[in-house]
């Protein structure tokens, strides 16, 4: 078998980061022999947290712009010219087969460089809008895996594939691990569990919300696993107590998602895709501080399939306490709720991509 060499680039959030580990580690179980290696940004998370999945990084001098006038923005120009630069020396010395990229800063310059030496690429769009990278690379790409629907207005259709996100294979089956889940938490089995995800960093919106609610939730017989994130574990862990679990990271997710009856998220490509594999009722709560609000546009798609509800944060202070309670008591639109978001999951999404690069080589 011929030694392929691939390079994968994503970076900046673990919603870019993941998706290209879990691509990697598919190819790697496909070619045993591959050589891989990824490109990032510097000063980015991809830099650890790639090296920590085992697979070599190297950074690129790359940001993206800022909204407003700023230092960053005028050394844009430079930072991108040295990126490319560092791009095409990179492709040349490695003689990548393929490239890939998951989205980030890194991708725009690599898959640019890729394209203009002739090599074949393929675009992993996580996210129901795009953002600006991926759209530009798309015009040279030979393949675009995407997880939503209707993205012809953005990419040249003949080039789009439905292969879905990919996500923690560890996630397909979490009901049989109910149990040991609620027992390692130390929850009540009897209780009703909520969920409450934040992202990595966690949400101060969504923090602000759940400490205003706490009190009212516990009375109605609620237990609580509260992951608010690194950035406000140390304001928020005076909650931990019997029935409320303050967690800055969650390192096993398919736990939680097992012990969960209701679930509170934001709607990140990444944490979307997986929620429609585990198929618990969702309230999402995306945050509007995103490029093209495309956490809204994320969470809107599973609504227009009746699979979640959707609140706004500037609607939490009026809405939250009465959407919340209402769908609590619901069974019948918690079980309607889960049907139809699990309807949605694409739970072969890796090995679909990994088809769609295999033809390239």
């Amino acid at each position: 078998m011929a030694n392929y060499k691939f390079i994968l680039s994503g970076g900046g959030t673990g919603g870019h980061i993941y998706p290209a580990i879990a691509i990697a580690n598919e190819l790697k179980a496909q070619f045993p022999d591959a050589e891989f290696l990824f490109v990032g940004a510097k000063d980015k998370m991809e830099m650890q947290k790639v090296p920590q999945a085992g697979y070599e990084i190297k950074g690129l001098w790359i940001a993206g712009l800022q909204r407003k006038l700023t230092l960053q923005n005028l050394m844009f120009p430079l930072k991108l010219a040295t990126s490319l630069l560092e791009s095409r020396r990179i492709i040349k010395q490695f003689k990548p087969n393929v490239v890939i990229g998951t989205g980030g800063f890194a991708s725009g310059p690599l898959l640019q460089a890729a394209g203009g030496a002739g090599i074949p690429t393929v675009i992993q769009e996580q996210n129901s809008f795009p953002g600006i990278t991926n759209k530009l690379l798309s015009k040279k790409a030979n393949a675009i895996c995407v997880a939503y629907q209707n993205l012809e207005r953005f990419f040249p259709k003949e080039k789009i594939v439905l292969t879905g996100n990919p996500v923690r294979q560890d996630l397909i089956d979490i009901d049989s691990k109910r149990e040991e889940a609620i027992a390692f938490y130390g929850l009540d089995p009897n209780k009703k569990t909520l969920l409450v995800l934040g992202g990595s960093l966690g949400a101060r919106r969504v923090n602000q919300l759940i400490e205003k609610e706490l009190e009212n939730m516990l009375s109605q017989d609620v237990q609580v696993i509260w992951q608010c994130g690194k950035l406000y574990f140390e304001e928020y862990k005076k909650h931990n107590q019997q029935h409320v679990r303050v967690v800055d990271f969650i390192e096993r997710m398919d736990f939680v998602y097992a012990a969960a009856d209701v679930i509170i998220s934001r709607a990140g490509a990444s944490s979307v895709s997986e929620l429609c594999i585990v198929g618990k009722p969702v309230i999402f709560i995306p945050s509007p501080n995103v490029a093209e609000d495309h956490q809204t546009k994320n969470a809107q798609a599973i609504v227009d399939a009746k699979g979640a509800i959707l609140l706004k944060e500037s609607e939490l202070d009026s809405q939250f306490s009465i959407v919340f309670e209402a769908l609590l008591k619901d069974e019948g639109k918690q079980k309607q709720l889960s049907v139809n978001i699990k309807k949605l999951a694409m739970p072969n999404a890796v090995k679909v991509i990994v088809d769609q690069i295999r033809k390239l080589l």
